[in-house]
């Protein structure tokens, strides 16, 4: 491109005065040539802005006339004498007078000029003193700024490459300023969000706006092993005419702060996850819930596999015998993956006995009772996690680099551990991590502790319940019969519901549901007492009201115990149920092509108040109608009115030829929930 093709076309856009564009323009420095005799030969236009004179004022005049002050004649003429006889320069600084007549400092440089004749002329490059000074401060402030700031520095050129770079830059690159010249910017900024920082540049250089304080992590060159953070700011540089030199970056080294932050969130987080487990681990008596608590809390915040192993002897509340250096029983009750891996497979399934030897860590970590920590699994380390070398090779495979074991131990006791490894996670297990697995485990470990020992009491509750609950009559005239007892499904105890069907003479059936108020052995024994009791009346063919007057009596010598009781007499000569009842809930009765009804029986009071009769109620059976008795689990609960649910246990005696055992399941699933916390006897009875 030519000069001429660079011109704009001043027809189009006018004549356009020149600007600044280098440090010469900022400083006006003006240019004046003498020849020998002192007569100005050469005039510049910044010497005219300087001293105030035009080209035709100046050119042709004695300089020393037009603007030296007389007092300062002699020692400029001497001046000027001794540059264009030795030639040597001279530099200095000395009043001029302006037009206006003002004195200004003026700063000049002089020197000797011979042209193509052989003349001596003198030129003389002077610039405003004060204006001079200032850029040198400030190039002198900016060189110290530069030079000394804590802040790296960087100056880059329009298409990103090194110019300048500050020593402090060159501590945080950990590269010499010299091997920064020259570059790409990404080719010494090793950021993962490169293409983010250049896009930014670019959009400075293009609208001049700065952007300040941009958050950058990543791992320098001269620490790859830790993550450091900076904040980089971005701006434009531009001469005085508006011409875009290039950009300019700073760098401030945030890594200490990122760091406190980081372990602040970090902290944070962990109290967090222990508040979350002290309400989220533990929620039920049940060890298998609680130890998949557990490995749902682990697998959301410290590890990418987690698994809930507990000893078999502690699970059958036997004494444990002291750690030895053998093997050890464990079993498998939960295993939590944060995200699909392989290594599921290389774990024992939930349920599964596995005999693990003394020189596993899961063992060492149950026989000494402390975490066993593998920062840094190898391939020597894999054989001594895993149960064999299959799981070993899918622990391998899923890329299992880290690795911690954490007792589970309650009042003093080791239950079994805790198992975590780290896969997708880079960051090794470290102590932090130590302590917050010890944390969770010790929460849910007092958990598993108090499960276990509910369920040790709660089965041999039910199993004393059970074992006193008749076996279903092979036959009773004039009945078909079927029944079921449901303990409570939540965390409350065994209670003492019962049933019991007995045969009396001339064909007589005697049907009995009750309720002993309370849970656990005792209510259980207590209702074992009261149901012998009642085959033993039975068998004296007793009133329905005289049987439960006696037990009455019996239940007033048992201590603190209320019990509810229904007692009805079927005859199948005569098509009668003879019922009393004791303060319990009232039978229903469905009866083909009429709807199913309560009957209304006088309410009584409960065994164990004494001293009030008993009245007994005649109800007619006709060849098909059945009578269902209950305990109050099926239909009470803590949420709903009495009359709602005894009308919804209505709803389900729509059909009385359904099958009496589907009757039954009916009911049972149709009225109760999983968690309800009362246990259940029923006894359904049609007529035939």
């Amino acid at each position: 491109m030519t000069a001429e093709s660079f011109q704009p076309d001043e027809d189009e856009y006018g004549p356009e005065p020149p600007r600044p564009t280098g440090l010469l323009d900022v400083l006006s420095v003006a240019a004046v040539v003498v020849d020998a005799d002192g007569r100005i030969v050469f005039w510049t236009p910044q010497a005219q802005e300087l001293f105030g004179y035009t080209a035709e004022e100046a050119l042709g005049t004695y300089a020393s006339r037009l603007f030296v002050h007389p007092e300062h004649l002699p020692a400029v003429a001497k001046l000027f004498a001794e540059v264009l006889k030795t030639g040597r320069s001279w530099a200095g600084a000395f009043p001029i007078r302006h037009k206006d007549g003002s004195s200004r400092l003026t700063e000049f440089r002089n020197m000797r000029l011979l042209d193509d004749l052989g003349e001596v002329y003198a030129l003389g490059l002077a610039a405003d003193h004060n204006l001079l000074q200032r850029v040198e401060t400030d190039l002198a402030l900016c060189e110290r700024l530069i030079n000394q700031s804590p802040i790296g520095l960087a100056l880059l050129d329009p298409d990103l490459r090194y110019l300048l770079v500050n020593p402090a830059l060159e501590r945080i690159d950990g590269v010499p300023a010299e091997e920064h010249i020259g570059l790409h910017l990404r080719e010494r900024l090793h950021l993962p969000d490169i293409d983010t920082i250049e896009a930014c540049l670019h959009q400075v250089l293009a609208t001049g706006t700065p952007l300040l304080d941009q958050y950058h992590v990543g791992r320098p060159p001269s620490d790859p092993e830790h993550e450091h953070a900076w904040s980089l700011s971005f701006y434009r540089l531009e001469d005085p005419g508006g011409r875009v030199l290039g950009a300019a970056t700073s760098v401030v080294d945030v890594t200490e702060r990122h760091r406190a932050a980081a372990e602040a969130d970090r902290a944070r987080r962990r109290l967090a996850l222990i508040a979350d487990a002290s309400t989220r681990v533990g929620t039920t008596l049940e060890v298998e819930r609680t130890a998949h608590e557990l490995a749902d809390i682990a697998a959301s915040e410290l590890a990418d596999v987690v698994a809930v192993d507990v000893l078999d002897s502690a699970l059958a509340c036997r004494r444990t015998r002291a750690p030895d250096n053998g093997p050890e029983l464990f079993r498998a009750l939960a295993l939590k993956a944060a995200h699909p891996t392989v290594a599921l497979r290389a774990a024992d399934t939930p349920g599964d006995l596995a005999s693990y030897e003394g020189d596993r860590l899961v063992t060492l970590c149950v026989h000494t009772g402390r975490p066993v920590l593998v920062r840094h699994v190898g391939a020597r380390d894999l054989p001594r996690i895993a149960r064999d070398d299959e799981a070993g090779a899918l622990l391998a495979q899923a890329g299992v680099h880290s690795y911690l074991a954490v007792p589970l131990i309650a009042h003093g006791e080791v239950l079994g551990a805790l198992d975590l490894k780290r896969t997708r996670n880079p960051l090794p297990f470290d102590q932090d991590d130590v302590v917050l697995a010890g944390e969770l485990a010790g929460r849910a470990a007092v958990a598993i502790d108090n499960a276990r020992w509910f369920q040790s009491v709660r089965n041999t509750a039910l199993t004393l319940q059970r074992s006193l609950l008749p076996d279903h009559a092979p036959h009773h005239t004039g009945l078909e019969l079927a029944s079921r007892y449901q303990p409570a499904q939540s965390t409350s105890e065994v209670g003492g519901d019962w049933y019991d069907v007995i045969g009396l003479t001339d064909d007589k059936t005697a049907l009995v549901v009750g309720d002993v108020m309370g849970n656990g052995i005792d209510a259980a024994a207590t209702m074992g007492r009261l149901r012998t009791a009642t085959c033993a009346y039975a068998d004296l063919d007793l009133e329905p009201e005289a049987v439960l007057q006696h037990l009455d009596k019996i239940t007033c010598d048992l201590e603190h115990y209320i019990v509810t009781c229904l007692y009805a007499v079927y005859d199948p000569r005569t098509g009668q149920c003879r019922i009393a009842n004791a303060g319990h809930m009232p039978p229903a009765l469905a009866r083909p092509g009429r709807g199913p009804e309560l009957l209304d029986l006088p309410a009584g009071t409960p065994l164990g108040i004494g001293g009030i009769p008993f009245e007994a109620t005649t109800v007619d059976l006709a060849p098909g109608d059945l009578l269902i008795l209950y305990t109050d689990g099926l239909v009470e609960t803590r949420h709903h009115p009495i009359d709602e649910r005894l009308a919804a246990l209505l709803t389900f005696l729509d059909e009385p030829r359904r099958p009496l055992e589907e009757t039954c399941d009916l009911l049972l699933y149709g009225l109760r929930h999983p968690e309800d916390h009362d246990d259940v006897a029923l006894l359904v009875a049609r007529a035939l």
